[in-house]
């Protein structure tokens, strides 16, 4: 190919990519600018217009005295690690075996992609039947073994596992499909040799899997957290941030000051503070499976 095709080829690159690459950037970089506005304004309402009136950097200042917000930082946080970690592990080790079986594969395969398909609010509505106190099937179980019933989205110490159980029944399926590619993808000439070499199942799972899946593993976690620190459809549908803040997360309480409280300006502050937070959460995230990556 000449310099001059080379060149044109180019060009022709950066003509087709850049009205889409103006519409990513107009669709994602204008919205934050509109927050940053936003944030350093009370907006209220006057005529059927909005009403800006400048308040300086109090809006960010409220943030480090607002309980309700540390308590949906930590619940978040827990959340996600607690509910990332048990997905990762339970959806490797289904990928596994999956992997392992030769015949029947597609039918495991399908009828465990099952709960990513059901839509959100259909999986809102058979969780808080299966976990409600007086009818509910998790209590009806408890019965039969003789357990008292227990009030599991209505009690603290029980709201926020119970939301996380969701999570991992909703979300393992997403792991267990991008682990699964992660494994049929693998060279079979290596496990056959660790074979010949006599390293039993868990030998071959220790030493040879895992560090060859580390790198599937690292980008599912990270798909995963990320996704997880927006948790929001879970916890509006089965428990509103509650009992008190025992399932308060910060997308959540975002939502009810913009749309309950109608406190659009602080809304933005907050909004604006977690992003900070999620882009630094994946800065950090990427630079440690760098490092990982890395090593011999």
């Amino acid at each position: 190919m000449t310099a001059a095709a080379t060149m044109h080829d180019g060009r022709w690159r950066v003509i087709a990519l850049t009205p889409v690459t103006a519409i990513f950037l107009a669709m994602s970089v204008l919205p934050v600018l509109n927050l940053m506005a936003m944030s350093v304004h009370d907006i209220g309402w006057s005529g059927g217009r909005s009403v800006w009136t400048s308040a300086g950097a109090v809006h960010y200042q409220r943030l480090a005295e607002d309980t309700l917000l540390h308590a949906g930082i930590w619940n978040t946080l827990v959340f996600s690690v607690v509910a990332v970690a048990i997905q990762i592990v339970l959806g490797f080790f289904l990928a596994w075996a999956v992997s392992r079986i030769d015949r029947g594969r597609v039918l495991y395969r399908t009828i465990f992609i099952l709960p990513i398909l059901v839509p959100g609010i259909l999986i809102g509505a058979i969780w808080k039947l299966m976990l409600n106190f007086d009818f509910g099937l998790a209590n009806a179980i408890l019965e039969v073994f003789g357990a008292e019933p227990r009030d599991w989205l209505g009690t603290r110490a029980l709201a926020l596992p119970s939301v996380i159980l969701v999570d991992i029944w909703h979300w393992t399926p997403f792991c267990f499909l991008l682990l699964l590619a992660g494994f049929e993808s693998m060279p079979q000439d290596v496990l056959e040799a660790a074979r010949v070499d006599g390293a039993g199942i868990w030998g071959e799972l220790r030493h040879v899997l895992v560090p060859m899946m580390m790198p599937v593993i690292v980008v599912t976690f990270l798909f995963r957290f990320v996704s997880s620190l927006k948790v929001f459809d879970e916890i509006y549908l089965l428990t509103g941030g509650g009992p008190g803040s025992a399932t308060e997360v910060v997308s959540y309480t975002i939502y009810r000051t913009f749309f309950t409280q109608d406190r659009m300006g602080y809304g933005s502050a907050m909004s604006i503070a977690v992003l900070f937070g999620i882009t630094l959460a994946i800065a950090l995230t990427l630079g440690a499976s760098r490092r990982h990556g890395a090593r011999p």
